[in-house]
């Protein structure tokens, strides 16, 4: 007993020693130092993500104002050509080709891509260029303007018929192949056609006093004079660090229509699109999104906001970015030279503290290495340290002294021991003996539970296996006394038979359900009850033949419940065969499934309901549970307790009303699936 508790005590002793006299020198520069440092960079970290994001949230910012500048722009030129001299000298009817000349030399002027002059009919009165067809009159911005506002501008989206009938040349500017792109949302279609344009009206008088409107446009489509604007405006020269770049792209919808992003070297990423998290939250949500983000083969540091048409529709976004590695490559850079000082700080000082803590080391283990030999049996081993006035001298001098007196206690605890042993070992005997006889009592008691059990489950099992072979044989009758020796037409039977061939294996795996459901859990599936249902009368047609019952069918529910339809049709069949021998004489057999809600939950009933001899309330209160049956010859009880074990893994109930000489009425719940 000594030695067993100083072997297991050594640990402790050299823990609470040598160990914690090393942590305390060491504690400060080995755990609370890191501790503070890895706070410190942590944060450090937070801040420079923080001030990433920061940056390109004022880069959006610029790129925002100088899109709404471009708009303010276009109105207040269109503005001021209506509210010009010229222009009203040109209004007269016999000065249109002078209007027309106007028109082109000012949409070249001010570099729009059309310009027109409608009346508050919709007439096209002069265009530049030409129109190929008459456009579109029901613009937001030409209502505005037609109204009384002056000047209304607004970011539209023109079908390609639309911009085709201004100019062949903008609807084919517009179109763009759509580019496979990783992460973005599933489409069907290969290309964009439609057009993204800066629209503006600004409103103008007729000569006779009728009202009508300037409309001009501009098309952003690879409008890369656009994009390339914004992004020499948002990332000027020196702006970044060496190794990054800045980037700035127009989006339709969720695609690239005009950006300076490369896809690869020489050419732009027009036609990709942006993934499906970012369209989420920008477009579907109308969040901005500041963070990193991956830009067609590359991370970047990342800023979308959405674009809102005339009609106030989320219809693209408005990105810039800055690409993301040499600012990660400077941060690790950074934490490695850091950890790397750290290291080597604390490889210079360690052997320091360490030395200084050797004063106290030497001692200790001196009285360390007497107290092992002590627990190994030698009692006679010593410190034998010199004498000193110090707190670990005095200590092992009164180790020695405490020793010798165990030493003395020993021996006469060994003579004592000896003597308890002899009686100990004749108690012993008795006890073997006895022992012995309980562990064959016991043997013989396991063996009896185990053949009981075995039998009440070989039982079971050839009881479920009935069912599946009495169809077999009744479809095999079946095809005897209709077909003959004609089996083609017997195709239905013999499938039949398949699935109650397999049936017999699941049978077996039924009553493993029953001990550990949690491991035959099965597939589960979306099924309409009312077919389950019509899957099961096949299987009893045999026994609903040899006696006069009539079959009730009444199927309501329209939801579907989710289970293994295996499962699920070896409940209803076994609720079907005992509603069957319920009813010798015949009867009427109802099935109804509807739905049907239970304790908050939506969900669907299958009721099954004879018209048999029916049961007392003691019987139904007992008739799940396992081994209880009320068919002393044929039955072993396990048929319903499974039925319910299957039911309730799925999250239902089955349930049972009956009266004596009225029938029963069996209704299995199951939750809607989702």
């Amino acid at each position: 007993m000594s030695d067993a508790a100083g072997r297991s005590g050594e640990p402790v002793r050299r823990r609470s020693v040598r160990f914690r006299l090393l942590a305390i020198a060491l504690l400060p520069m080995l755990v609370i130092l890191p501790l503070l440092l890895g706070v410190a960079i942590y944060r450090w970290n937070a801040k420079f993500d923080a001030t990433l994001i920061s940056k390109v949230n004022g880069d959006l910012t610029i790129a925002h104002q100088y899109l709404a500048r471009i708009l303010e722009k276009t109105g207040v030129q269109l503005r001021a050509l209506s509210l010009s001299a010229r222009f009203h000298e040109v209004l007269a009817p016999d000065a249109r080709d002078s209007l027309r000349e106007l028109l082109e030399e000012t949409r070249k002027e001010i570099g729009l891509d059309f310009l027109y002059l409608t009346n508050d009919r919709g007439d096209v009165l002069a265009s530049s260029p030409p129109l190929q067809h008459r456009p579109r009159s029901d613009w937001p911005i030409i209502a505005a303007a037609l109204s009384g506002q002056a000047s209304a501008t607004g970011v539209d989206i023109f079908g390609n018929d639309e911009l085709a009938a201004i100019s062949p040349a903008l609807a084919e500017r517009a179109r763009l192949d759509l580019v496979p792109t990783p992460n973005a949302v599933p489409t069907d279609r290969s290309v964009e056609t439609r057009g993204m344009v800066v629209h503006a009206a600004s409103r103008a008088m007729l000569p006779g006093g009728g009202a009508a409107v300037l409309v001009g446009g501009t098309l952003l489509n690879q409008n890369l004079e656009f994009i390339d604007t914004i992004n020499d405006l948002v990332y000027r020269a020196a702006s970044l660090p060496e190794g990054s770049q800045g980037t700035a792209t127009l989006f339709l919808d969720d695609v690239r229509i005009s950006t300076n992003v490369r896809l690869f070297e020489g050419r732009r990423a027009l036609g990709t699109r942006v993934s499906a998290a970012v369209r989420s939250a920008v477009l579907g949500e109308g969040r901005t999104w500041l963070d990193s983000a991956f830009v067609v083969n590359d991370w970047y540091i990342s800023a979308y906001e959405p674009l809102v048409d005339s009609y106030g529709k989320r219809v693209g976004m408005l990105y810039v970015g800055f690409l993301e590695k040499p600012f990660s490559e400077a941060k690790y850079q950074t934490l490695v030279i850091i950890i790397a000082a750290f290291i080597i700080i604390t490889a210079a000082t360690v052997p320091i503290f360490l030395r200084w803590a050797s004063s106290i080391f030497m001692p200790l283990e001196r009285v360390t290495a007497t107290i092992t030999e002590v627990e190994r049996g030698n009692l006679s081993a010593r410190t034998s340290m010199p004498v000193s006035s110090d707190e670990i001298g005095r200590v092992a001098i009164h180790l020695d002294s405490l020793l010798d007196q165990i030493q003395e206690r020993d021996r006469q605890l060994r003579e004592w021991n000896e003597e308890l042993n002899v009686r100990v070992r004749e108690r012993t005997r008795d006890l073997e003996h006895a022992n012995l006889k309980l562990e064959a009592t016991t043997k013989q008691l396991i063996m009896s539970e185990k053949l009981a059990a075995i039998g009440e489950i070989t039982a079971g099992v050839a009881h479920e296996i009935n069912n599946p072979i009495a169809v077999m044989q009744g479809n095999l009758d079946v095809i005897r006394s209709v077909f003959g020796a004609d089996a083609d037409k017997a195709k239905v039977e013999f499938r039949l038979l398949d699935e109650q061939i397999h049936r017999i294996s699941q049978i077996v795996t039924k009553l493993l359900q029953f001990a550990r459901p949690e491991e035959y859990a099965g597939y589960v599936e979306r099924h309409a009850p009312a077919s389950v249902v019509s899957d099961c009368l096949p299987l009893v047609q045999h026994l609903l033949n040899k006696t006069e019952i009539a079959v009730v069918r009444d199927d309501r529910a329209d939801r579907l419940v989710l289970m293994n339809r295996n499962e699920l049709q070896q409940v209803l069949v076994n609720l079907i065969v005992n509603a069957i021998h319920a009813m010798p004489e015949g009867g009427i057999l109802t099935l109804r499934s509807f739905d049907a809600e239970r304790d908050g939950q939506q969900g669907v009933a299958i009721e099954v309901t004879d018209t048999g001899i029916g049961m007392s309330a003691e019987v139904v209160e007992k008739i799940f549970d396992p081994f209880y049956t009320t068919k002393r010859r044929q039955g072993t009880g396990l048929g319903l307790s499974i039925s319910q074990t299957l039911i309730k893994r799925q999250g239902g109930q089955i349930t049972a009303e009956s009266r004596v000489g009225s029938g029963s009425t069996f209704t299995v719940w199951l939750p809607e699936a989702t």
